[in-house]
C-alpha cells in the first residue's frame, strides 16, 4: 500500500497544508489521519506502507547528517538545544568515563539516527498542532 493511497483522500481534497513541499504535504496528511508515532493508529498504517514510503515518513536524511542546522532551519530551535543538552552530556559522561572512541562514535551514529527519525514529527507539531515546547520526543515513544 503506497503513501499515496493510505494519503489519497486527504491529498484529493485541497489540503490545509498546500503551503508545503509534496513530501512534507505527505508527511503532515499521515500525522493527521494516524496521529503520533506512539499511537497504536500509527504503527497499524506504518506497517503497511512500503520500505520506501516507511522512510520518508520516518526518516529524514538532512536532519541525519545535518541535525542541528537542520532544526535551526525549520525553526525548532528549542527540540535542537535540548537533544544538543543530551548529547553533550552524555558525551561529557563518556569521557569521563574514558570509554573507548568506537563507542563514542557508534553512540554519536545512533543518536544522529534519533535526531533524523523525530524531527519529522516535531515539525508537524510545531505547523500543525502548534507545539513550541522543549520536549524532542513528545510523541514518539
Amino acid at each position: 500500500m503506497s503513501l499515496l493511497t493510505i494519503c489519497g483522500k486527504a491529498m484529493s481534497e485541497p489540503s490545509a497544508h498546500a503551503a508545503y513541499s509534496d513530501k512534507w504535504q505527505r508527511r503532515f496528511a499521515f500525522f493527521d489521519q494516524h496521529g503520533a508515532p506512539n499511537s497504536a493508529s500509527y504503527k497499524e498504517a506504518f506497517k503497511a506502507l512500503s520500505f520506501g514510503d516507511r522512510l520518508k515518513v520516518q526518516m529524514n536524511f538532512i536532519a541525519f547528517f545535518f541535525w542541528p542546522i537542520y532544526y535551526l532551519v525549520l525553526g525548532l530551535w528549542k527540540n535542537m538545544l535540548s537533544l544538543l543538552g543530551v548529547a553533550l552530556l552524555i558525551n561529557l559522561v563518556l569521557v569521563l568515563l574514558e570509554v573507548p572512541e568506537s563507542i563514542t562514535r557508534g553512540l554519536g551514529f545512533g543518536f544522529s539516527a534519533l535526531a533524523g527519525m523525530s524531527v519529522n514529527y516535531l515539525y508537524y507539531q510545531k505547523k500543525v498542532k502548534g507545539y513550541k515546547g522543549w520536549n524532542p520526543f513528545r510523541g514518539l515513544f
